[in-house]
């Protein structure tokens, strides 16, 4: 798959100028100087990123395929330092870098919602099946996973680049969004290519086992009737 960081440079120099157009839509200022759609982007990408930073690292190292271990590695290093800047800034702010209780409000005329809300967010079961999962498997379910993520992330980016004011908050936003959508594609490629007969295994597999375990109990239940039989007709000698 093509490197991000190769990408980065072409996204750059393709969507340079964008935020021209978007400044007149900012929301009302903080103390820090930032609006208040600059800050609640921070705040919540941050912690969108932290998740993905999080799947990534229950995948590395594992024998998912070369392909994954690639991708979860570019968005390791890249949404690292990401989470870096978003968090500077807010210092720079003087906001809080601290988990938030309720995300989104800068979107949504102040209506925010539960982080676990959040378009794209894995749940916790969601978290613990990649864990345990192995192989391509685990490959697979992380690409899927990802994916999702990504169309959280991008929606996001996009919604900072309508009603954000901040250069810097625009430029990350913008590079975000062109780079998660490319990324999308590639996860496309490979759910589509390389792992796509794992979900028809996976299915196979599970199909399987539940016959097994259809006819394990239609044994089970003959097994019983034959032994109540025998007892009835022991009882009547």
């Amino acid at each position: 798959m093509p490197s991000r960081r190769h990408f980065l440079l072409g996204a750059t120099a393709g969507t340079a100028g964008l935020a021209t157009g978007v400044v007149g839509h900012a929301t009302a200022g903080t103390a820090g100087g930032a609006t208040e759609a600059d800050v609640g982007f921070c705040v919540d990408m941050t912690m969108h990123h932290v998740q993905a930073l999080a799947m990534c690292q229950r995948v590395l190292g594992r024998d998912t395929g070369g392909s994954v271990q690639a991708a979860a590695s570019e968005v390791l290093q890249n949404q690292a330092i990401e989470v870096g800047m978003m968090r500077a800034w807010l210092a720079d702010w003087d906001e809080s870098t601290a988990t938030p209780d309720t995300v989104m409000a800068w979107m949504h005329d102040g209506v925010g919602m539960a982080p676990a809300d959040m378009p794209g967010y894995a749940t916790s079961d969601q978290l613990r099946e990649l864990s345990l999962a192995d192989g391509l498997e685990q490959g697979r379910m992380w690409l899927e996973l990802m994916r999702a993520h990504h169309v959280g992330g991008v929606a996001m980016a996009d919604a900072a680049l309508s009603l954000a004011a901040s250069d810097k908050v625009l430029r990350l936003a913008r590079l975000q969004s062109a780079v998660q959508s490319y990324e999308i594609t590639q996860y496309d490629l490979l759910l589509n290519g390389e792992y796509a007969s794992v979900s028809t295994f996976t299915r196979e597999l599970e199909t399987t086992d539940d016959a097994t375990q259809e006819t394990e109990d239609a044994t089970e239940d003959e097994t019983e009737d034959e032994t109540d039989d025998a007892a009835a007709t022991e009882h009547e000698h």
